[in-house]
């Protein structure tokens, strides 16, 4: 064994959503050998390492099934405006002059943010992925990256054509790593072109990775595709036939009961943003609705220039609190579905489900250990309340992927934080001024 975790609740987010009380796992070659009771007969190997969960909660590690990682540099640029005018007006206008290493040092904040809060694993869109890769590398995470495909020049690769060949030189160069994903993502039904959406479908299917899209994030990208090709954003991508088990439809807040039925039919994947929804005013997605009709639905923070953290804890709450007061409704989204939308389910929506999501041997070691000994996580009747009501992400006191311990104790062990954010902090400046990086 490499490794032995013991004396924590272990929250297998399995199928049976098995909970094992004084509980222990075990790894060796970054892959889960054993999860039981604590005091199980003993194996005959000696671990080379040991860890004490105290009591806490060990789980699988969180996903972040959607994020803008690199927009670390844009948190609190342009708060409280629209989507549409907060994208054109500001957000766009500062991306035109981001550059790779903007990128990079941004990711490397977004990493330490993210595993500091107990997530190993995200799916990202941006510019300049090849950077978001090395970035996530460089932190030791699990990530699924893609370069964002629109109608317009990118900053990145300029003309789409070379878009798409950039999109490929990713996939063939990471195609051997243990922890990084080459997606296909494009922005959105209002910047993409159907001819570029069908090639991009292609191309996904092709390679079988996910495809990554914006969908019906707003009433006005609702009105705008319905003016523009008669159909909803939804009625759309499913005419084009680009829906499909590996398509992650981000956001999906105003969808109608026909257009849920076109989600199960295709078994289209729904990453939810509770708090980037609420903070730009777009809408609340009909997360109970889609759960109560079999989609799966998992949980992203969206990227920190409309949320405007990474903390998936938070996220959980939100998401569960959320659709208990729109709904009226206390029983909407319960403590557990939401603890499912940010592990296992997002596991299934990323496609990794085979390898993550779970404590189960022969999966994986991403795991997390969250302290429960602090006084607002005491008493503790029920793990999964506990996790999405009372726990903050620097509850986390153990970050694990692939086996490696990332952090312990709030302290990182692939990352020098305080350089990581003081590189940031000299690109603000530019940022602020106008000047790009």
């Amino acid at each position: 064994m490499d490794l032995l975790i013991k004396n924590g609740m272990i929250l297998t987010m399995n199928a049976g959503l098995e909970v094992i009380e004084k509980g222990a796992v075990r790894v060796r070659d970054g892959i889960i050998i054993s999860v039981g009771k604590d005091d199980m007969e003993p194996s005959q190997e000696v671990p080379t390492r040991e860890i004490d969960a105290h009591g806490g909660i060990i789980m699988p590690g969180l996903i972040n099934s959607h994020t803008h990682a690199a927009m670390t540099l844009f948190r609190g640029l342009a708060d409280d405006l629209p989507l549409m005018e907060w994208l054109n007006d500001h957000i766009f206008p500062a991306e035109a002059k981001i550059t790779a290493d903007m990128v990079y040092r941004g990711t490397l904040l977004a990493c330490a943010e993210m595993l500091l809060s107990g997530t190993t694993c995200f799916c990202d869109m941006y510019l300049f992925e090849e950077e978001v890769a090395k970035a996530a590398s460089k932190a030791g995470m699990r990530a699924v990256v893609g370069e964002v495909l629109y109608d317009f020049p990118s900053p990145c690769y300029g003309p789409l054509d070379k878009g798409f060949e950039y999109v490929k030189t990713m996939m063939e160069k990471w195609k051997a790593h243990p922890l990084i994903t080459v997606a296909v993502e494009p922005h959105a039904t209002y910047t993409c072109a159907p001819e570029l959406l069908t090639r991009a479908a292609d191309m996904a299917r092709t390679r079988q990775v996910p495809l990554v899209i914006h969908v019906a994030e707003t009433r006005n990208e609702v009105k705008l595709i319905k003016e523009k090709y008669g159909k909803t954003p939804v009625n759309f991508l499913a005419d084009l036939g680009i829906l499909g088990p590996n398509v992650v439809a981000c956001h999906s807040v105003h969808l109608t009961p026909e257009e849920r039925a076109v989600y199960r039919k295709f078994d289209v994947k729904v990453a939810h943003c509770p708090e980037s929804n609420m903070k730009l005013a777009s809408g609340v997605a009909p997360v109970p609705e889609f759960l109560s009709e079999g989609i799966c639905v998992a949980l992203g923070t969206d990227g920190c220039a409309s949320n405007n953290d990474l903390d998936l804890f938070q996220e959980m709450d939100s998401a569960a609190k959320l659709h208990k007061v729109f709904s009226m409704n206390p029983e909407a989204v319960d403590a557990a579905s939401a603890v499912k939308m940010a592990t296992i389910n997002g596991a299934r929506a990323l496609g990794l489900d085979e390898s993550v999501g779970s404590l189960e041997p022969g999966k994986k070691a991403d795991i997390i250990v969250v302290d429960t000994r602090s006084p607002h996580m005491v008493p503790m009747y029920n793990p999964y309340s506990q996790l999405v009501y009372a726990a903050k992400g620097s509850d986390v006191m153990l970050s694990i992927v692939d086996g490696k311990v990332l952090m312990e104790n709030q302290a990182l062990t692939t990352l020098d934080v305080d350089q990581v954010m003081d590189d940031v902090l000299a690109m603000a400046k530019k940022i602020a001024a106008g000047d790009g990086g």
